[in-house]
């Protein structure tokens, strides 16, 4: 295999397509798997780290080893020595919490079965990994980056786990992230936990790689994994797939099963795919689905918030075929103007992404969200949020043994942290913990909880905000396929002593109401990449779909990543001329959660 120090500086590497096509990949594979390579152990991997299957999709992937000349050992070994080399190592961009140490092994299955004419998908012996708040049966642990968590591996596969392996994907490792998906404190700095440490940006390392899914985000972009497994609640795939210019899929909540997953909200959360194409995540999607309802999730048999009590659509075999280059083409899209004059940089590759959009023939239109400072200052979701935590995370811990925090309560993890505050509180503390504890969740009419509203009363304003009057209307008044915006600011320098730098972030009003978004690059701010968001009605994920993958065909965005320690800030070609900002409102709730 080619190596190089440090990795390539763009999306195609002179090596990868020969690679693909040399049938030596075969003969190599095999000396692979004849010398017991099983796991690799650290010291192994070179620092010069292997780049030949660098950017390669998972159909490119699968037709190499479909005709000889690539195996998922191989494959395995590859992403194993890259990890080792420049995510633990070199560059440490520490995206990777734990590698599986059954890896190979399970790859090595793969590969009989293949040889035996049994491939069960196109994800058969493409090597995932997972968020580590994300249930697996094995030997990897699954901790949300919480000591409280760390000991006898999940019992029972999430649903989403198992249905990867049935896929036949192989679980290759879990992802670091936000601890308790950024839901423990207001000056948190994304992508830390107490277990795992900080992640880093891969295009520039002092910067943040968002969250709480960072590693999710990271972790594909430095390929490190074909693709991988994060988690939302109102930002955490979007915002890491954003600053780390790759692509993300936020489903519709109740498309996908929670169960399994360490929690916030069952009204909020939702699992989905990071990628470094709309391909790559449409066929990833097309596996986790829950098309029948799941009895662990009684979610995956309704209707999110936005549209609840309305039938749950028959759902897509298949969303690969939904793909289309030309999806742009004759399509109405919203654009929300509300989130432009935050960033200026950012706002001047959102222009020209438009400009790209009606080059490619669609239908512009400006529209304005009427409940746009109410959801900016987020009371009626944090409520939301504060209130399914202390319950959810109760019925969670039932579920797990061998653990310091087994069969506890939000309580028991709060007098945790206290406990091992050296380790779990040395950069920021636990307020939203505490703040949920405080909340009466016995009756969801009260009042008297400590943001002074209801739980129903906090329901229905956000049903209001984010479909009624929201989304669902704009989409309706404009006849609509999708509403568009840039997904968030540019990466911050990663600041431990005072939290994230949080400018902008649109993905509140989908995310208040269960409604899916799709982050697709855009483009580049100071060599830090930046992305779009398409975001629709409930289960709208084939249009979403047909339409990124028809902005991805003709803007061609995604550069791959260069771990640059710092970045150059070179200012040529920037325009002339941005917008003024202006100041956001204030928000009541963290954000990248």
């Amino acid at each position: 295999m080619n190596t190089q120090q440090g990795g390539p500086g763009g999306p195609e590497n002179p090596g990868r397509r020969s690679f693909l096509e040399s049938s030596a990949v075969a003969g190599a594979a095999a000396s692979l798997t004849a010398a017991g390579v099983r796991p690799v152990p650290a010291a192994r991997a070179r620092i010069s780290a292997p780049y030949d299957l660098n950017e390669a999709t998972i159909a490119e992937l699968q037709r190499a080893m479909a005709a000889g000349r690539l195996t998922s050992t191989a494959l395995v070994i590859f992403y194993l020595e890259r990890i080792a080399a420049l995510d633990q190592r070199g560059p440490r961009v520490n995206s990777i919490i734990e590698v599986n140490p059954d890896a190979p092994a399970i790859a090595e299955r793969r590969d009989r079965q293949r040889r035996a004419g049994r491939v069960r998908g196109p994800l058969h012996g493409i090597p995932v990994v997972l968020k580590d708040n994300i249930d697996t049966a094995d030997r990897m642990q699954t901790t949300a980056g919480s000591l409280g968590l760390v000991g006898t591996p999940a019992p029972v596969d999430s649903t989403v786990a198992a249905r990867l392996r049935a896929a036949g994907a192989v679980l290759l490792g879990k992802t670091t992230l936000s601890e308790w998906a950024n839901f423990r404190s207001s000056s948190s700095s994304s992508g830390w936990s107490g277990r795992g440490g900080q992640c880093n940006n891969p295009y520039a390392l002092d910067r943040n790689p968002c969250g709480s899914s960072s590693g999710s985000g990271a972790a594909p972009s430095a390929n490190f994994t074909v693709v991988s497994i994060g988690t939302e609640t109102d930002g955490s795939i979007v915002c890491p797939a954003n600053v780390n210019g790759v692509v993300g899929i936020k489903p519709t909540v109740g498309l996908v099963s929670r169960a399994g997953v360490v929690p916030i909200s069952h009204t909020q959360d939702t699992v989905g795919p990071h990628a470094r194409t709309v391909a790559d995540a449409a066929a990833v999607l097309s596996a986790i689905v829950s098309r029948t309802p799941d009895p662990r999730d009684p979610a995956t048999g309704t209707s999110p918030l936005g549209k609840a009590g309305a039938p749950r659509p028959a759902l897509p075999a298949d969303y690969t075929q939904f793909l289309n280059p030309d999806g742009l083409r004759g399509a109405r899209i919203g654009v929300a103007r509300e989130f432009e004059g935050h960033s200026p940089k950012l706002d001047a590759v959102f222009e020209d992404a438009l400009k790209a959009m009606r080059s490619a023939g669609a239908i512009l239109v400006d529209v304005t969200f009427p409940h746009f400072q109410d959801i900016s200052t987020g009371t009626p979701e944090f409520t939301v949020l504060l209130y399914d935590f202390k319950g959810d995370l109760r019925n969670y811990l039932t579920t797990r043994v061998g653990v310091p925090l087994a069969g506890g309560t939000l309580s028991d993890a709060i007098a945790f942290n206290s406990a091992h505050a050296a380790r779990e509180l040395q950069f920021f503390g636990q307020e939203i913990f505490e703040l949920s504890e405080q909340f009466n969740v016995a009756d969801p009419a009260a009042t008297d909880q400590p943001l002074k509203m209801s739980y129903n009363d906090a329901l229905a304003a956000d049903k209001l905000f984010g479909a009624k009057e929201g989304i669902d209307m704009l989409l309706t008044q404009h006849a609509l396929a999708a509403i568009v915006a840039p997904t968030d600011n540019p990466a911050w320098p990663t600041d431990l002593i005072n939290g994230d730098h949080f400018v902008i972030g649109t993905s509140s009003p989908a995310a208040i109401v269960g409604y899916p978004i799709i982050n697709v690059p855009m483009g580049f701010v100071f060599g830090v990449p930046v992305g779009i968001s398409f975001m629709g009605t409930a289960f709208s994920e084939p249009a979403l779909i047909g339409l990124a993958s028809g902005f991805e065909h003709v803007t061609q965005a995604r550069r791959a990543p260069r771990f640059l320690r710092t970045l150059p800030f070179d200012t040529k070609g920037l325009p002339r001329t941005v917008r003024p900002g202006r100041r956001r409102a204030g928000r009541v709730m963290p954000k990248f959660l």
